[in-house]
């Protein structure tokens, strides 16, 4: 965020210094509010459209390497637009396109805030959705567990949804500060990772609770995935047996924490009934394997879509399909345009798991998350998911942050290059 100059002699200093700060704690703030999102229009949106316009006009630049990201998201943006030509009834879904664009707005707004200063944001936002996430995951446990009053509003179908309207948002929330703490955890020996270590189990438990299955699934996934690459980019075979020893050691401990917990009365009658792999709901006549493939088969007859809410309307259930979706709501545009994006993203920032960076763990963390959500697209719907926009904006901040770094070494040399790597912005903002 630029600021003004306003004096002379050191007052300009301190007042650039003290915006840059508010700044960034407000941007901090907004990462650690969007855990809570039980209402509609949450804090997080309304704290977070104010301070997009306000660093907008102080000074906030579009970078080039978010140039890719930024014109599939409108496209995708745009295909939704041209859906509201199959609709009659147009309140609803203009506010369904309204949060979609905020969303677009969000991650572009993440991406370009983070190249302002690549490893002090990169930290601020890890620390915040750190502490989010476990402020969301405590209150989630208490609340299945009624040890507070009122605590049903912090429950949906007995599932814990902590500051959530579902707990299917609830658990995915939750994926990534599992994957940061448990890259932590697997990076020191144990007695140095005390706080990791209750943060992850408590993350784990929560996730557990939430009865989620894609959440359950993204969860083993996300934490399998950061131990392949913690153990592939570590170099000493010492770590390397100590991450191993780690692995097998955190299996044995969630393994009995899960067990404990399913002989619980609490627990273990919603535990058999969610883990089966199949649910009433997903087979049968119109149940939700079928809705998709009549789903499919609508995609090819309507190339502008068939508008917000029109396939729920249609076929009874909404297309828990995020692929599926994007093709129904925002038409063949919108939906190549997402499978684009997906794919690009996951290409560009793909090499910077092997970077060594001051932000390497963060992005490696992001990445497998990602990967996890893409899976998940498959059953569920998460095109309003805020977290997921997020992640783009951390993924394509550090794409392109690698991309100024490379510059700056080309222009002045590996080494000074690399010692100016925290202060890229001033001869690479709006490049």
């Amino acid at each position: 965020m630029s600021t003004a100059v306003v004096a002379d002699g050191a007052a300009p200093w301190r007042w650039r210094w003290s915006a840059t700060g508010l700044a960034e704690r407000t941007v901090a703030l907004i990462i650690f509010l969007g855990g809570f999102v039980i209402v509609e229009p949450a804090p997080y949106e309304l704290l977070l459209v104010g301070v997009m316009v306000v660093w907008a006009f102080f000074g906030l630049r579009l970078n080039r390497h978010v140039m890719p990201m930024t014109a599939l998201m409108l496209a995708y943006l745009a295909g939704g637009a041209l859906s509201f030509t199959q609709i009659d009834v147009f309140a609803r879904p203009f506010v369904y396109m309204a949060t979609t664009a905020f969303l677009v707005a969000s991650a572009i707004f993440f991406a370009a805030v983070i190249l302002e200063n690549p490893e002090r944001r990169f930290r601020l936002i890890r620390n915040a959705y750190l502490a989010s996430a476990i402020v969301v995951a405590v209150i989630g446990i208490a609340a299945y567990f009624e040890l507070f009053p009122y605590a049903e509003t912090f429950k949906l179908y007995h599932r814990a949804k902590g500051t959530f309207q579902d707990p299917n948002v609830f658990g995915p929330f939750l994926a990534l500060p599992t994957a940061l703490l448990t890259h932590r955890v697997l990076g020191r020996r144990l007695g140095q990772s005390g706080w990791e270590i209750a943060g992850l189990l408590t993350l784990l438990f929560a996730i557990f609770l939430s009865f989620s299955r894609a959440a359950w699934g993204l969860a083993a996934f996300a934490v399998l995935a950061t131990a392949c690459i913690a153990f592939v980019t570590e170099k000493r075979q010492l770590a390397r047996f100590r991450l191993v020893t780690h692995v097998i050691a955190g299996a044995v401990v969630v393994g009995t924490m899960i067990a404990t917990a399913v002989s619980l009365p609490a627990v273990r009658d919603l535990y058999q009934e969610r883990a089966r792999l199949l649910q009433s709901y997903d087979e049968g006549r119109l149940g939700r394997f079928q809705r998709q493939a009549i789903g499919f088969q609508l995609v090819q007859e309507n190339p502008l879509g068939l508008g917000p809410f029109e396939f729920g309307y249609t076929l009874g259930e909404d297309e828990h399909n995020m692929w599926l979706k994007g093709f129904t709501t925002y038409g063949w545009l919108g939906g190549f345009s997402y499978i684009i994006l997906a794919i690009w993203t996951l290409a560009a920032a793909a090499p910077l798991l092997f970077k060594p960076r001051p932000w390497q763990p963060l992005v490696q963390c992001t990445y497998v998350v990602f990967l996890g959500h893409l899976m998940i697209h498959n059953v569920i719907d998460n095109d309003h998911w805020r977290h997921l926009f997020l992640i783009y904006g951390i993924l394509w901040g550090a794409i392109a942050a690698e991309k100024m770094l490379a510059r700056e070494m080309r222009r002045t040399g590996q080494r000074r290059g690399a010692r100016r790597m925290p202060a890229l912005v001033a001869a690479n903002r709006g490049r």
